[in-house]
């Protein structure tokens, strides 16, 4: 069944509409422990998803619930500090959110960034990882039902994601700041369990390099919008069965927060260059 996100996200789309400071140019999501980026720009305009109705609420540790509206590099943004996943009992379609909302606001780039188990025995925790590709298993079903929304050309389009174009600016991003950057195939899993040894024995036999539970949704419903979509990883961990230690939040958080000044290093470079 198709689903009528522009019915069923009306009165929420009028009330930021009403509360926007600016018509916002590039959206980015920011992922687990990556959320004190917002607080290095010039906030303009702050929302908290909690106030808007309908919007999901945000219930993992490093997300914030709120919506930004930022200056930076002279560029009018859309912030979103915390995004909503599948794995805290949601839906697609309500997942996919923040991106309808950049949408509909006009914003024609998005930057998407999560952290990740890195597989890649080239990878160690505090890495970041450019996202050349992505797969899964899990959402086809629902996603089929969002890409119906868009046009066939939209859907026509959805094989340039991530977009080469933005890719290359955050290659040369990375190096103007000096910040090396790892370039991989990101492949989603529901959770919210991580990966089983198996699992992952199985997706690096596939091409994965590292291993999430969110951005996918986003990158291809993003892309059948006609807009341009990047994707930036940050390896907070060795997926299950690489290391002998336990996975957990608090190592993510820990590693992301280690990584904090490369990667608004980078995204400050890549805002301005994009």
């Amino acid at each position: 069944m198709k689903i009528d996100l522009d019915f069923k996200y009306k009165v929420l789309i009028n009330e930021i509409q009403s509360q926007k400071p600016f018509d916002p140019e590039v959206a980015l999501i920011l992922g687990s422990g990556l959320g004190d980026f917002a607080d290095q720009t010039e906030i303009i305009k702050t929302i908290s998803t909690d106030s808007l109705p309908g919007y999901p609420k945000s219930t993992v540790e490093g997300h914030k619930g709120y919506i930004h509206f930022v200056k930076l590099h002279d560029k009018n943004l859309l912030i979103y500090q915390g995004r909503i996943h599948p794995y805290e009992g949601y839906k697609i379609s309500e997942c996919i959110l923040p991106v309808f909302i950049a949408h509909k606001l006009g914003c024609k780039k998005i930057l998407l960034t999560n952290a990740a188990g890195g597989l890649n025995p080239n990878f160690k925790p505090a890495d970041l990882m450019l996202i050349t590709s992505m797969n899964t298993f899990n959402i086809k079903k629902e996603l089929t039902d969002l890409i119906g929304l868009a046009t066939e050309k939209m859907k026509s389009d959805f094989l340039n994601f991530p977009s080469e174009r933005i890719n290359q600016i955050i290659r040369d991003a990375s190096l103007e700041v000096k910040v090396f950057l790892k370039e991989g195939v990101y492949w989603f899993g529901t959770g919210p369990s991580y990966e089983t040894p198996a699992e992952i024995k199985m997706v690096e036999r596939l091409g994965g390099d590292a291993v999430g539970m969110s951005t996918v949704h986003e990158a291809v419903f993003a892309s059948t919008l006609g807009m341009e979509v990047g994707a930036i990883s940050c390896i907070t961990n060795y997926a299950a069965g690489i290391s002998q230690n336990k996975l957990s939040h608090n190592e993510v958080m820990e590693t992301a927060e280690l990584v904090k000044n490369k990667f608004e290093k980078l995204v400050k470079k890549i805002i301005e260059m994009i």
